[in-house]
């Protein structure tokens, strides 16, 4: 039976940071040549953290957004969407899950469908590292340090070995790091 991959795809600094100390990301290069459509097309659901989702879940780009732009987010919103939170809520666009974490998680995996995207935030991702249940690491290093912000592996237990599956180096300088645990 193929077990669907839970996918951590996110951007870091070269100093390690997913976001800077105020949860800034404006320092995001998106490459036309990055293919981020390609990778959308291989997943059917996304995991976010309430204040991701409460931030990103339903965003709309504004008018002065490229095409591309709108098409990719209208790609995103298309997707079916998990909230992991402690507050119990209703809302048409996703499903949220406030109990037994790995317990959804491993039948989420188990259910017929493509990959799944794990987007965030730092706290959700923090938690599905600790508990090992990111399948896939696709971190794209941004050629800049930021100093201080929110660390992609923060409060390790103990060390994550990782394979190097694929590297990928884009026009703007970012390089893409493909892991499997």
């Amino acid at each position: 039976m193929h077990m669907r991959k839970i996918i951590l795809d996110l951007a870091m600094t070269l100093d390690g940071f997913i976001e800077g100390p105020n949860g800034e990301i404006d320092w995001c290069i998106m490459d036309d040549d990055m293919d981020f459509e390609g990778f959308l097309s291989t997943i059917d659901s996304i995991f976010y953290g309430r204040v991701s989702y409460d931030a990103w879940g339903n965003f709309q780009p504004d008018d002065q957004a490229s095409d591309t732009e709108k098409k990719l987010w209208e790609h995103v919103h298309a997707k079916k969407k998990y909230v992991f939170s402690h507050q119990a809520r209703q809302d048409e666009r996703a499903v949220f899950i406030q109990t037994d974490m790995v317990a959804e998680i491993t039948k989420l995996k188990k259910q017929d469908g493509k990959d799944i995207w794990l987007y965030g935030g730092a706290g959700l991702i923090r938690s599905f590292i600790q508990a090992d249940l990111v399948d896939i690491y696709r971190i794209s290093v941004h050629p800049l340090a930021l100093g201080r912000g929110k660390p992609l592996f923060e409060d390790l237990t103990e060390r994550l070995k990782l394979q190097l599956m694929q590297t990928r180096v884009f026009r703007s300088g970012v390089v893409q790091l493909i892991y499997t645990t």
